[in-house]
C-alpha cells in the first residue's frame, strides 16, 4: 500500500477515504421492536458512563462476594508459561522500567501465580503508583493465549507484576458495587490498550491509517503474532520480552497510541500553521468518519456530551508554542496530566475545531460537576478523568481515582437527576493485568480481557452481581435501546445490553 504522508487536512471533512465500516465487526444489527422492557426503561431519562483506566477484574475485584473471582480460577490459568511453552518455575522479576534489572521494590521468585499487591511480601498500598505495563493489541492477544490465560507474565514488560491484584474491598466504589449491581462477565471491546478501547466505546469500530509511516507498520509470523526483536530474551526470567513496531496493522488499522488530528493533540501545531490542528508532517492519526454513538443521538435529537477532565486547559495550551507541556502528558505533580489519545470524537471530522458538534458536545469536566449540581445533564453524559484521577499504572494510582470516581457517583445521588438516572462506571481496558477468564469467541478486533462493570441506579438490581455475558459495545446497545437509535454496525450482536443489571419492575 502507498506510504506517502498526508498533506493537508481539512477541519470539517476528509474526501475519498474511511467511507466503509471495514473497522468495524462483521454483522449489523437491527432494530428491535419495543416491548414492556424498553416502556420501563424509558423511566431512565439520563444516562451517564464513567470510564476509568486499565484494570482487570481480577486485579480489584478477584475477591469480591458472589463474583466468579481469583478462587475459580483453574491451575492452567493462573501457572504461567515462558515463551517456550513450557511452565515457569517462578514469576518473572518486576522489571525496572526501560530496564533488564529487578526492581528492588518487589521480591524475587515470587510463586508462580496471583499475588496479592497489597499484602506482605509485597505490601504496595492502593494509594501507591505501580509501573505501568505493556497493554497493546498484539501482546493482548498472545497474552490470553487463545483462552488459557497463562503467557501474562512472559509477554508482559514488567514481568510478574502482571499477576499481581489488590483486596478492593477498601475501596470506596467497592461499597457502592455491593449496593448496586456489579458485571462479573464484562469484557474490554477490543484487544489491547486504552486508543483503540475508546473507539469501541463511542463507535465500536477500528480507526483506519491507510498511509501510516512504515516503522509503525507490525510485522507478523506465519501465525499471525507479533514478531519479537532480535534481542528479545529467549527466557521471561532472563528479562523483559521485546516487540517489533505495533501501532498500525499490516492492513492500514491503527490499533495503538496514534495521536488526535486536532488540538489538543500529543503533536503540537506546526510552525505557521494552524494552531487548531496537529503538525501532519508528525502523521498523526487522519480524520475518521466512521458513524459514532455521538452521531445516532443527534439524530434522534437526544442530548449528549463528552465531559474530558482538563479539556479546556489542553486546548489552550495545545494551540500555544509552549514547550514542554504542563498540561498534555504533563509529568508535573501539579499537571492534571491530559491524555490526548483518551479523547475519541477529538479524531473525528465531524468534531474538528470550528464545527457546532464540537462547540456542543465536548466539554470539560468541570462543566461535568456543574450540570450535576444544576441538575442539567445532557441526556446521555460520558466523562473521562484527568490523568491524575483514572487509575493508569504508572502514573496514577488505584484509591485516588477510585475515590474521584465515588465521590461523583454520590454527588449524582445528591441531585435532581438521581430518581431517573443510570450511571455506567467501567475501564477501558486491563492496562496488561491478568485475569483467569477466558474472554468469549469475538471477531478480529476483541473482545479482550475482563474488565470490572458497576451499574448504578434506583432502577439497577440492588446487591446483585451480574453473570451476563457483556463487553464495551454493550454501553452503546443499551444507549441504543434506550433512545431507539439507529444501531450501529460493530457492536456484537451476543453481547448483552445491560438491561439484566436493572429491575425494571421497580
Amino acid at each position: 500500500m502507498s506510504r506517502s504522508p498526508f498533506r493537508h487536512w481539512p477541519l470539517a471533512g476528509l474526501t475519498g477515504i474511511l467511507l466503509s465500516c471495514g473497522g468495524c465487526s462483521p454483522g449489523a444489527q437491527q432494530a428491535r421492536p419495543a416491548s414492556g422492557a424498553d416502556e420501563a426503561l424509558n423511566r431512565i431519562e439520563h444516562i451517564v458512563v464513567i470510564y476509568a483506566e486499565n484494570r482487570s477484574f481480577d486485579n480489584l475485584y478477584g475477591l469480591f462476594p458472589g463474583a466468579n473471582g481469583i478462587a475459580n480460577a483453574s491451575e492452567e490459568a493462573k501457572r504461567q508459561i515462558d515463551h517456550d511453552g513450557t511452565p515457569l518455575p517462578y514469576l518473572p522479576p518486576v522489571w525496572l522500567v526501560g530496564d533488564a534489572r529487578p526492581d528492588p521494590a518487589f521480591p524475587t521468585r515470587l510463586p508462580n501465580g496471583p499475588f496479592r499487591l497489597d499484602a506482605p511480601p509485597v505490601g504496595m498500598a492502593l494509594a501507591q503508583k505501580t509501573r505501568d505495563l505493556v497493554h497493546a493489541f498484539y501482546q493482548n492477544q498472545e497474552q490470553i493465549n487463545g483462552g488459557r490465560m497463562n503467557r501474562f507474565a512472559a509477554v508482559s514488560d514488567a514481568g510478574g507484576l502482571v499477576m499481581g491484584y489488590y483486596d478492593g474491598s477498601k475501596l470506596p466504589m467497592w461499597d457502592i458495587a455491593r449496593e448496586f449491581t456489579l458485571a462479573d462477565n464484562f469484557f474490554m471491546g477490543a484487544f489491547g490498550g486504552s486508543f483503540l478501547n475508546h473507539f469501541w466505546l463511542v463507535c465500536a469500530c477500528t480507526p483506519v491509517f491507510p498511509d501510516a509511516p512504515p516503522e509503525r507498520v507490525a510485522r507478523l509470523d506465519a501465525s499471525g503474532r507479533l514478531l519479537r526483536a532480535p534481542d528479545s530474551p529467549p527466557s521471561a526470567l532472563q528479562g523483559p520480552a521485546r516487540y517489533t513496531a505495533s501501532r498500525v496493522t499490516p492492513d492500514g488499522y491503527a490499533v495503538l497510541n496514534e495521536q488526535p488530528p486536532y488540538q489538543p493533540s500529543g503533536i503540537p501545531p506546526a510552525a505557521g500553521g494552524d494552531r487548531r490542528l496537529a503538525d501532519p508532517s508528525k502523521h498523526p492519526l487522519p480524520p475518521q468518519s466512521f458513524k459514532t454513538i455521538g452521531d445516532t443521538l443527534s439524530a434522534k435529537g437526544v442530548t449528549w456530551a463528552w465531559y474530558a477532565g482538563a479539556w479546556n486547559a489542553a486546548v489552550e495550551e495545545g494551540m500555544r508554542d509552549t514547550q514542554p507541556r504542563q498540561v498534555i502528558y504533563g509529568k508535573g505533580e501539579n499537571s492534571p496530566n491530559f491524555q490526548a489519545h483518551h479523547q475519541p470524537f477529538n479524531y473525528f471530522a465531524r468534531y474538528a475545531p470550528g464545527t457546532p458538534e464540537r462547540a456542543e458536545h465536548l466539554k470539560d469536566g468541570a462543566d461535568f460537576l456543574s450540570a450535576i449540581e444544576a441538575g442539567t445533564l445532557p441526556q446521555v453524559s460520558f466523562y473521562k478523568p484527568q490523568g491524575r484521577l483514572n487509575e493508569h499504572p504508572g502514573y496514577a494510582d488505584v484509591l485516588a481515582g477510585d475515590a474521584h470516581i465515588a465521590g461523583l457517583v454520590r454527588k449524582i445521588q445528591a441531585s435532581p437527576l438521581w430518581p431517573t438516572t443510570a450511571i455506567i462506571v467501567t475501564y477501558d481496558e486491563n492496562g496488561g493485568f491478568w485475569d483467569h477468564v477466558a474472554p468469549p469467541k469475538g471477531d478480529r478486533w476483541g473482545p479482550g480481557v475482563r474488565i470490572p462493570a458497576i451499574v448504578v441506579s434506583p432502577f439497577a438490581r440492588r446487591g446483585y452481581v451480574d453473570h451476563t455475558p457483556y463487553d464495551t459495545t454493550s454501553i452503546i446497545k443499551f444507549i441504543t435501546r434506550r433512545f431507539g437509535l439507529e444501531p450501529l454496525p460493530g457492536v456484537r450482536p451476543n453481547a448483552g445490553d445491560l438491561t439484566h443489571a436493572f429491575d425494571l419492575g421497580s
